[in-house]
């Protein structure tokens, strides 16, 4: 699968540690920063990512954001049409992000979640489908 990964600073370390697990599990990532620990501003990486997953066909792709509470780059995301990005903490609250709500991005909160937490929860993410059924009537409903 094609996933387009980003972070701002807080998230750093973590979203390298991904690139690496995901790329052992033959993933193409597009990571699109940022590439350092140096103070940056989120919003420098989530408009991008967001950007570029909308333009991508239905459901070739999938995002990852991360930043410190993982709420910066959520609320960020979510302002781009055909976007649902989720915060998510444990697997549970990721699958159902994808399993219900159609999610495309996982947003994760580094200073909250473990490497392996934040592991699980990815995993989570990329192998659950959507539902579809009732939950499809409410994912038409979130965009105006």
């Amino acid at each position: 699968m094609h996933l387009f990964i980003g972070s701002d600073h807080a998230g750093f370390q973590l979203k390298d540690h991904l690139v690496r697990v995901l790329e052992a599990q033959g993933h193409t990532l597009t990571d699109l920063g940022t590439h350092s620990d140096a103070s940056m501003d989120y919003p420098d990486v989530a408009h991008p990512l967001a950007s570029q997953l909308a333009a991508e066909s239905a459901g070739a792709s999938l995002g990852i954001l991360i930043c410190g509470s993982g709420n910066g780059v959520c609320m960020t995301a979510n302002k781009h049409a055909g976007i649902r990005a989720a915060l998510a903490w444990t697997a549970e609250l990721a699958r159902l992000a994808r399993q219900h709500n159609d999610a495309n991005i996982l947003c994760l909160p580094s200073r909250f979640i473990s490497e392996a937490e934040a592991e699980a929860a990815v995993a989570a993410f990329l192998t659950q489908p959507f539902e579809g059924g009732r939950h499809q009537r409410r994912v038409e409903k979130i965009a105006e």
